[in-house]
């Protein structure tokens, strides 16, 4: 069984690998690749409706570790690029179904990349990754290592899907289907983002910091052992607490906090549809 080779080889590091070794890490990435093994997968038994495979994150783990650095350059003297020989970059053709706009972009080998995938340059998608179909990936963003993003999302220009390789239990950054991810946001480690919720521009989302929803009256915070979780349909912007106490209530300040105001609706899918056109 390809999880308990990998595990094996992980846990059991031999003094130099083998062919058969890198005969296995193939067959691990090519699975990865076509979407047959992920970092995280939807799990309805699961409170946030996903479960962590750490066995498939020490798979990715176990590329580092084997790989030597090679030349990896398409021209040495005018652009060198020197990384791990088991990690060159993603294999695709027009048959693939990806859109690639000419321009810098980098897709790093072993991730998912769905059909109707388009990748606005330069923008960048790690190893591990999982992008499902139709989803839009604009300038300047990245898809950190073992991100998973649904089908028909928007993460735009200068937003960045953090990555979360290690330690393999942690659950890696989730977006689910049909989410906009406005315009320099940030969702790093620890947060899941439900289906059709809408991020406004410059929202940052991490397990640290609690969401104050103003629909529910609810505050939204990431559990000892559970992710930051942003409900289906949420609106999230940007938006600031006052300090209460001490120098802070003294001088004035506030802190930055996530606001959700409202949750999606007609008026708010009117807005957002003219991205159909881009895709």
């Amino acid at each position: 069984m390809l999880q308990t080779e990998i595990e094996r080889l992980y846990d059991e590091a031999p003094s130099a690998y083998s062919h058969e070794h890198a005969r296995l890490f193939q067959q691990f990435k090519d699975a990865l690749n076509k979407g047959e093994i992920r970092a995280a997968e939807p799990d309805a038994s699961s409170k946030t409706g996903w479960r962590v495979n750490p066995w498939v994150k020490k798979g990715i783990l176990l590329g580092f570790r084997m790989g030597a650095i090679v030349d990896m350059s398409i021209d040495p003297a005018r652009q060198p690029f020197f990384d791990k020989a088991t990690y060159p970059v993603k294999s695709l053709t027009a048959s693939s179904g990806v859109r690639i706009v000419p321009g810098g972009s980098s897709i790093r080998d072993a991730c998912y990349i769905g059909k109707g995938v388009t990748c606005m340059p330069p923008m960048y998608i790690n190893v591990g990754a999982y992008v499902d179909d139709g989803t839009l990936v604009d300038s300047n963003a990245l898809i950190g290592s073992c991100a998973q993003v649904g089908k028909r999302s928007h993460i735009s220009a200068g937003s960045q899907i953090g990555g979360v390789l290690e330690p393999v239990g942690a659950m890696p950054v989730i977006i689910e289907d049909e989410v906009l991810v406005g315009g320099n946001c940030g969702v790093y480690e620890g947060t899941i983002v439900k289906r059709r919720a809408v991020l406004g521009t410059g929202t940052i989302l991490n397990r640290s910091t609690p969401i104050y929803d103003l629909v529910t009256g609810e505050v939204i915070s990431a559990g000892s052992d559970e992710p930051l979780v942003v409900p289906e349909n949420a609106v999230v912007v940007a938006g600031a607490r006052a300090i209460s106490h001490g120098r802070g209530k003294d001088w004035n300040l506030s802190l930055y906090t996530p606001v959700i105001v409202k949750y999606r609706d007609a008026k708010t899918d009117a807005k957002i549809q003219l991205e159909d056109f881009l895709r």
